[in-house]
C-alpha cells in the first residue's frame, strides 16, 4: 500500500485477555482448555452414537450430526489460538490466517443460524405431522435441508472477508480481541468504511432475523399442536422431543444478540470479549451435554453401546 503513513500489514497482535494478571490468564488457559476437550469428546460422541445405534438413523439425529460437526468446526477455528495466545506463545497471527480465522468463524455462525432453523421445521412436521413425518422427512429431502443450511454461510463469509480485507491497514496492528472478529479488525482500516458498515449490519440482522423466524413460527404451530393434545402425558412426551432443540436454541440466540446487538456505549472490548466466549465456546460445549442429559433416546444408545463394548471386553481371553 502506497500513499500517507499506510503501511503494509504482513502479520496481526491478538490482546485476547493480555490485560489481566499473568496468573488469572494461566487459570483460564485451563479452563478453557478443559472445555475445549469437553467440546470436542462430546460433539464427536454425539457423531458417533448417532451413526452407530440404528435408533437414532431418524432425520432429527441426521440435523444433530451436522450441528455438532459444525460445533467442532467452530471450536478448531477458535479456541486452540486463543489457549495459545493465554500463555503468549504467540499471540501474532499472520494477514492470511487472521482473514482465514475469520472467514470460518463467520461461515460456521452463518451456518448454525440456518441449522437451527432446519431442526426447528424438522419438529414442526414430527409433531404436527407425525403419521407423515417419514415421508415428508425422508433422505432426499433432509439432504436438501442440510445442504441449504450449509450453504449461506459462503456467499456470506466470502463478501464480508475479502471487502474487510481489501481496505488499508494503518497504524496499529493490534487486534483488542481473542480472534480476528470483524468490529475490532474493522477498527484498524484507515478508510472510509461506512458503506461496508451499513452492510455488515442489515446483514447481520437479516442472517439472524430470518431464521429467529422460521424458528418462532415453527415453535409457535407446535405450541398451538400441543395444546390440542387431551392427555398431560401426551403433551409432555410431544414436547420432550423438542425441548433440547429449544434450550439450545435459547442460549446461542440470546448470546449471540447480547455480543452483536447491545448499543455501543455499553459494548465495551472487554465485556464483547466475555460475551464472545458465551457462543464460541460456551455454547458448543452444552449443546452435546444438553442433547445428552434430556434425550432419553440418546442416554439409551450411550447405555447399548457401552453395553456391547463391556461385553466384548469381558469376552476376550
Amino acid at each position: 500500500m502506497a500513499g500517507g503513513n499506510w503501511t503494509r500489514v504482513e502479520e496481526f497482535i491478538l490482546l485476547s485477555f493480555s490485560s489481566l494478571p499473568t496468573e488469572v490468564q494461566s487459570l483460564l488457559f485451563l479452563t478453557f482448555l478443559i472445555i475445549y476437550l469437553v467440546t470436542l469428546m462430546g460433539n464427536s460422541l454425539i457423531i458417533l452414537v448417532t451413526l452407530a445405534d440404528p435408533m437414532l438413523h431418524s432425520p432429527m439425529y441426521f440435523f444433530l450430526r451436522n450441528l455438532s460437526f459444525l460445533e467442532i468446526g467452530f471450536n478448531l477455528v477458535i479456541v486452540p489460538k486463543m489457549l495459545g495466545t493465554l500463555l503468549a506463545w504467540d499471540t501474532t497471527i499472520s494477514f492470511l490466517g487472521c482473514a482465514t480465522q475469520m472467514y470460518f468463524s463467520f461461515f460456521f455462525g452463518v451456518d448454525e443460524c440456518f441449522l437451527l432453523a432446519t431442526m426447528a421445521y424438522d419438529r414442526y412436521v414430527a409433531i404436527c405431522s407425525p403419521l407423515h413425518y417419514p415421508v415428508i422427512m425422508n433422505q432426499r429431502t433432509r439432504a436438501k435441508l442440510a445442504i441449504a443450511s450449509w450453504f449461506p454461510g459462503f456467499p456470506v463469509a466470502t463478501v464480508q472477508t475479502t471487502w474487510l480485507f481489501s481496505f488499508p491497514f494503518c497504524g496499529t496492528n493490534k487486534v483488542n480481541h481473542f480472534f480476528c472478529d470483524s468490529p475490532p479488525v474493522l477498527r484498524l482500516v484507515c478508510a472510509d468504511t461506512t458503506l461496508f458498515e451499513i452492510y455488515a449490519i442489515v446483514g447481520t440482522i437479516l442472517i439472524v432475523m430470518i431464521p429467529c423466524l422460521l424458528i418462532l413460527c415453527s415453535y409457535t404451530r407446535i405450541a398451538a399442536a400441543i395444546l390440542k393434545i387431551p392427555s398431560a402425558k401426551g403433551k409432555h412426551k410431544a414436547f420432550s422431543t423438542c425441548s433440547s432443540h429449544l434450550l439450545v436454541v435459547s442460549l446461542f440466540y440470546v448470546s449471540l444478540s447480547l455480543t452483536y446487538f447491545r448499543p455501543k456505549s455499553n459494548n465495551s472490548p472487554e465485556s464483547k470479549k466475555l460475551l464472545s466466549l458465551s457462543y464460541t465456546v460456551g455454547t458448543p460445549m452444552l449443546n452435546p451435554i444438553i442433547y445428552s442429559l434430556r434425550n432419553n433416546e440418546v442416554k439409551n444408545a450411550l447405555g447399548r453401546i457401552f453395553q456391547k463394548a463391556l461385553g466384548l471386553r469381558n469376552c476376550i481371553p
